[in-house]
C-alpha cells in the first residue's frame, strides 16, 4: 500500500510506536535514505534492525525518547508545539482525530485507549 501511494518510492519517514511486526513491515516500505523513528514497543515485541538491510536501502533507524527532552532540552516542547500549530493552521498536516469528547469523559476515553478500540487521536475538550 505505501509503495502504491508513493509510486514505488516508499515512505521518507515512518513514526513507529508499535514495534514488532509493524517495524518489520515498515523496513520493507521505507524509501532509499528514509528514516524509521522508533518511539516504543506497544506490540510487546522489540524488533531487530539487520545491518545488511540498513546498508542495502541506506536508511536510518532513530530512537526517540520524548521524555528525555525534559532533562536535556526542555524548551523543545514549546518550540515543537508552536511549529505543529503553524503546520496545522497552514493545512500542511491533518492529524486523524477519531473522537472529540468533553473532558468529563476522560475516564471513558482512557478505557477506550487501553482497550485499543480507538483509531487516530482522541481529543478531550475543556
Amino acid at each position: 500500500m505505501v509503495k502504491d501511494v508513493t509510486n514505488g518510492r516508499g515512505a521518507d519517514v515512518i513514526y513507529d510506536p508499535v514495534g514488532g511486526d509493524v517495524f518489520d513491515k515498515s523496513r520493507k516500505c521505507i524509501a532509499f535514505e528514509g528514516r524509521l523513528v522508533v518511539v516504543g514497543f506497544t506490540s510487546g515485541r522489540i524488533p531487530d534492525a539487520p545491518a545488511n538491510h540498513l546498508l542495502v536501502k541506506n536508511y536510518s533507524v532513530v530512537g526517540l525518547h520524548w521524555g528525555l527532552y525534559r532533562k536535556y532540552d526542555p524548551a523543545v516542547f514549546a518550540r515543537t508545539h508552536e511549529e505543529l500549530g503553524r503546520l496545522w493552521t497552514k493545512g500542511d498536516i491533518d492529524p486523524l482525530v477519531s473522537q472529540a469528547l468533553p473532558l468529563a469523559e476522560a475516564p471513558q476515553a482512557l478505557t477506550a485507549l487501553a482497550e485499543r478500540s480507538t483509531v487516530g487521536k482522541v481529543v478531550l475538550l475543556p
